[in-house]
């Protein structure tokens, strides 16, 4: 009883493991894993359990085997591995950049009868990785980033926010003093993002009146007010398929934020004197100075 409830044990608390656990036997069959395993390799435990660890690719275990190792990898050479980095494949294909710790594990004569292995995922640090150095090569380039100059650690945290606030289709906004380069950093998004095909519209709230801004935002159609001589297309409607940057949003009129929330949840607007809906494509970029 005492065995079966230890067994129990033993398998929670591997399976609450954070990281891939793997036990393979002296040939390099596996005997065990857990669920982070699972989840790592794209395998169910049926699906490996009884195979050999070839079957996973790890490149490490190429490379030892090459070295002369036999079937044993460096593991059984040294007796450990302690954090190398390594690449293995999953069953979709793809390899998945990891940390592998592992030990022999020998029988009471000190024969080596298998090995335990834990493995780290690192797709966040890689990609990461990735992230740093490619905003390194375009901080060394004349125009920094996107013409945004800066190399301290608070401008790169900051540059790595704007990238990954523009693979996002969700509105932005951006808080900031007067000066401190907003618009910048909205192009910058617009630049990197997947609309960066598609028209960038500025508008400063601030400097329209608040008789002329639903016009200017929403379009007006024919004789929607006196010297309405034809109808015109709206800032909303001329960045469709792209972003459209509402600088100083925090001054935009009561009447004119209800308006917008209609244009960021229901992607549509109406022309101002006009009953017809329309639909637009559009990203919302938006900055301010206030504390709203």
């Amino acid at each position: 009883m005492f065995e079966e409830e230890y067994s129990q044990y033993w398998k929670t608390i591997v399976d609450t493991m954070a990281d891939g656990l793997m036990v393979v036997d002296s040939e390099g069959v596996i005997v065990s894993i857990n669920k982070a395993m699972e989840e790592i390799s794209g395998y169910s435990k049926g699906e490996l359990i009884g195979k050999s660890c070839e079957l996973l690719e790890c490149d490490s275990c190429f490379k030892a085997r090459a070295d002369g190792h036999d079937k044993y990898c460096a593991l059984f050479k040294d007796g450990q591995v302690t954090r190398r980095k390594c690449t293995l494949r999953k069953k979709d294909g793809s390899r998945i950049h990891l940390f592998k710790n592992a030990t022999v594990l020998r029988d009471s004569l000190e024969r080596v009868i298998g090995g335990v292995e834990t493995w780290t995922d690192l797709s966040e640090v890689v990609a990461k990785d990735k992230v740093i150095s490619r905003l390194r090569k375009e901080l060394s380039s004349e125009d920094g980033f996107h013409g945004i100059l800066g190399k301290s650690p608070a401008m790169v945290q900051v540059f790595d926010l704007i990238s990954s606030a523009a693979q996002s289709e969700a509105p932005v906004i951006i808080y900031g003093e007067s000066g401190t380069g907003k618009e910048l950093i909205a192009s910058a998004i617009h630049k990197l993002g997947p609309r960066r095909k598609g028209p960038f519209i500025k508008v400063n709230c601030a400097a329209l009146s608040e008789s002329l801004l639903e016009s200017e935002l929403f379009g007006h159609v024919k004789g929607a007010f006196t010297g309405a001589d034809r109808t015109r297309v709206g800032r909303f409607e001329a960045a469709n398929g792209g972003d459209i940057f509402l600088d100083e949003i925090g001054d935009l009129p009561l009447s004119t934020q209800v308006k917008l929330l209609r244009v960021l949840q229901e992607k549509e607007i109406e022309r101002v004197g006009g009953s017809d809906t329309v639909k637009v494509d559009i990203r919302v970029i938006a900055a301010t100075h206030r504390n709203l």
